[in-house]
């Protein structure tokens, strides 16, 4: 049974782990960043966060699962981050924890507030921030920390309304690239993310790339950056790091 105990037991028990899914330019097909995502490893398998995340949302598990996430990405590639230039570390973070001081705190405590350039803090489309979040936004930006919006779905109609976030980057969700344009023309996302790209100038990342024609189709839109399986699946700390150093 998952709930709130059962987390709470298994990240004091040390049963959380990390994984590292690779952030890739279109234009190199080289490594440029990392997000990390947060796994849950029991005795009858790994659960992922869609199936627990949700139960902790504005509880104050949220805050310990996002420390302890800061605190161990600062552990296994706080170092890679400091080496390494023209890489960036996305953190999935809850909205309701924005300028509540607990984030500032745990960058200092891990290390990484001297590589805050480098950091990038991953909240979602459904749970924009409330207006002390929005300063913190504010105040994060004139520090150096860019701001995801993280899992956007996108059409013409939305568009504007993106064009005007708080982000600096834009995440596109997975399910967007399932459009089925039957391979007659250009998918009405790609049309929006041309729109988009051509407009403002947000960064845009798009998930679950897994095809050679979904790349053509995203190169063909402007589309800098993505994430996939088409390069790469999440990885362990280690392996991770062996996959960006044999780019060389």
């Amino acid at each position: 049974m998952i709930d709130l105990e059962s987390i709470k037991a298994g990240l004091e028990n040390g049963e959380f782990t990390l994984e590292y899914l690779p952030i890739v330019s279109l234009d190199s097909e080289r490594c440029v960043g990392v997000e990390a995502l947060v796994r849950w490893q029991r005795p009858a398998g790994v659960i992922f966060p869609d199936d627990f995340v949700p139960l902790i949302e504005n509880t104050p598990l949220s805050g310990l699962v996002t420390y302890w996430v800061i605190d161990q990405v600062a552990l296994e590639l706080g170092d890679w981050l400091r080496n390494e230039d023209n890489v960036e570390l996305h953190i999935n973070v809850p909205p309701e924890l924005l300028g509540r001081g607990g984030l500032e705190y745990a960058a200092q405590k891990s290390g990484l507030s001297d590589v805050r350039h480098k950091v990038v803090l991953e909240i979602t489309e459904r749970g924009l921030p409330d207006q002390l979040g929005l300063q913190a936004l504010d105040l994060a930006a004139g520090q150096g920390v860019r701001i995801a919006l993280d899992d956007v779905t996108i059409d013409p109609a939305n568009v504007l309304v993106l064009s005007r976030t708080h982000a600096n980057i834009i995440k596109i969700d997975k399910s967007v690239l399932l459009d089925d344009h039957q391979g007659t023309g250009t998918p009405r996302w790609a049309e929006a993310l041309g729109v988009l790209l051509r407009t403002t100038d947000l960064g845009v990342i798009v998930e679950g790339v897994e095809t050679a024609e979904q790349i053509s189709l995203l190169r063909a839109a402007g589309v800098k950056q993505a994430q996939g399986y088409y390069f790469s699946p999440p990885l362990p700390a280690q392996e991770f790091l062996h996959y960006f150093a044999r780019q060389g």
